[in-house]
């Protein structure tokens, strides 16, 4: 499968991905802990692609999503932004209401399928 199509299937199957380098129990970089972190605050399941056991990955999402740098948070197929954006948006409570909101809206459209 190509890259970008892995990219894409990762993005669509995952309500809440955060690319990252590492795993949110042991981040390799400080952005990525931040970010993590913020996360786990928001008490919803989320998936994770460590960019670092993924080089291609690495390579191609900054192309894809026109996003230089990582981590990455996506929710609901559409990019949210990096660690600062993350950062803000939590410490304004914006984070938590869209994670939970996306997780509420998730779990309730797989229940009725």
């Amino acid at each position: 499968m190509e890259t970008i199509e892995r990219i894409k299937e990762q993005i669509s199957e995952n309500t809440i991905l955060l690319y990252m380098k590492g795993s949110p129990k042991l981040p390799s970089c400080g952005f990525s802990s931040q970010a993590s972190q913020a996360l786990m605050g928001c008490g919803e399941k989320f998936a994770y692609v460590d960019i670092l056991q993924n080089p291609d990955i690495r390579a191609e999402l900054p192309k894809y999503a026109d996003w230089p740098t990582f981590p990455q948070l996506w929710v609901d197929g559409e990019l949210v932004g990096g660690c600062d954006i993350i950062m803000e948006m939590y410490q304004q409570g914006e984070l938590q209401t869209l994670i939970t909101e996306s997780a509420a809206k998730n779990s309730s459209a797989e229940s009725s399928e």
